[in-house]
C-alpha cells in the first residue's frame, strides 16, 4: 500500500510538472505573439516612412499636395495642447489628490468619489470628447479652440493623476508625519516639506505618463472639432487648430499611396516623442528618488 501511494504521488507530480510547462508555454506564447505583431507593424511603418522624414517635413505646413506636406502647425498644435493640459490638469490633480488623502474623512461620500475616480480612468476617450463638445465648445462657447481641446484632454488625464499621485502619497510613512507633528510642524507644512517632496518622484511619472497618453490620443479632439488642415500656427489659446493624430489620420482616410506615406513618417514622429516623454519620466523618477535616498 505504502510503494503504491508512493508511486501515486510521484506520478501527479509528473502530471503537475507537465501542467506548469504547458502553462508557461502558453503564457510565454500569449507575451511573444503582441511582440512579433507589433514588431512587424514598426518596421512595415519604419521603412515606409523613414525616406520621407527630412527637415522640410518637419518645417513645412499641411498640403494638398503630399510632397510638398509637413507636420509643423499639427506638432505645434500638439505641443501647445500638452502644455495647456498640464497647466490645467496639475494643479487640480494634485489638489484633489492632497484633499481626498490628507484632508478628507473616510465616509461614504469619499468612499462615493474615489470610487468614480477610478472608473472614470477607464472611461473611453471618446466619451470625454462629447463631454467636452457639450460643455466647453457649445455650453461656455470656447469653440474649436485650443482651451477647449486642452480642457478635454485635461478631464481625460485628470482621474490617472489623481490616482498616481495619491498612490504615492501613500508611500510616504506615517512616522515621518507623526515626527514633524511632534516637532511643533502643522497639518500643511508638514505635507508641503515632507510629503509632497517623498512623493514627487511617482507624482512626476504619473504625469508625464498621462500625458503621453494624450498626446497620442484622436478621438477626443476630433469630437470637439478639431481641423484635419491648418495651414498656420495658433496665435492665442482661442485660436483654432490641429494635433498630430489627427493629421495622421486625416492623411490615412486619403485614397492616395503618397499620403499613406506621410502618415507612416507622422506615426514615427509621434512614437518618437511618445518614447522620449517615457523616457523622462523614468529617468526623472531615478533622479529624484537618488536625491531622496
Amino acid at each position: 500500500m505504502r510503494k503504491k501511494g508512493i508511486a501515486q504521488d510521484l506520478s501527479f507530480r509528473a502530471m503537475d510538472e507537465k501542467i506548469e510547462k504547458a502553462f508557461k508555454a502558453i503564457m510565454a506564447l500569449a507575451v511573444m505573439v503582441p511582440f512579433v505583431i507589433l514588431a512587424v507593424l514598426l518596421i512595415d511603418t519604419a521603412v515606409d516612412g523613414l525616406p520621407r522624414l527630412g527637415w522640410d517635413f518637419l518645417t513645412g505646413f499641411p498640403s494638398r499636395f503630399a510632397a510638398r506636406a509637413g507636420i509643423l502647425s499639427p506638432l505645434a498644435g500638439s505641443a501647445i495642447l500638452m502644455i495647456l493640459t498640464a497647466a490645467i490638469a496639475l494643479p487640480l490633480g494634485i489638489g484633489a489628490a492632497i484633499y481626498l488623502e490628507e484632508y478628507a474623512g473616510k465616509n461614504a461620500v469619499t468612499a462615493f468619489i474615489e470610487i468614480n475616480i477610478s472608473n472614470l480612468a477607464g472611461v473611453p476617450s471618446i466619451i470625454y470628447g462629447l463631454l467636452g463638445l457639450g460643455l466647453f465648445v457649445r455650453f461656455m462657447n470656447m469653440g474649436r479652440s485650443l482651451l477647449a481641446g486642452a480642457a478635454t484632454l485635461s478631464l481625460m488625464v485628470l482621474p490617472m493623476i489623481i490616482m498616481a499621485a495619491r498612490e504615492s502619497m501613500r508611500m510616504v510613512p506615517g512616522d515621518l508625519r507623526e515626527a514633524a507633528y511632534a516637532l511643533g510642524a502643522d497639518k500643511w507644512t508638514t505635507i508641503r516639506k515632507i510629503v509632497l517632496p517623498l512623493s514627487l518622484p511617482g507624482i512626476l511619472t504619473g504625469v508625464i505618463l498621462s500625458l503621453s497618453r494624450a498626446i497620442g490620443e484622436t478621438a477626443p479632439i476630433i469630437t470637439i472639432g478639431a481641423l484635419t488642415y491648418v495651414a498656420f500656427l495658433p496665435d492665442s489659446v482661442m485660436s483654432p487648430f490641429t494635433a498630430l493624430p489627427v493629421q495622421i489620420f486625416n492623411w490615412i482616410s486619403r485614397p492616395q499611396s503618397d499620403f499613406h506615406v506621410n502618415a507612416a513618417a507622422g506615426i514615427i514622429v509621434l512614437l518618437v516623442i511618445m518614447i522620449l516623454m517615457n523616457s523622462l519620466a523614468i529617468a526623472l523618477r531615478y533622479r529624484l528618488q537618488r536625491r531622496i535616498d
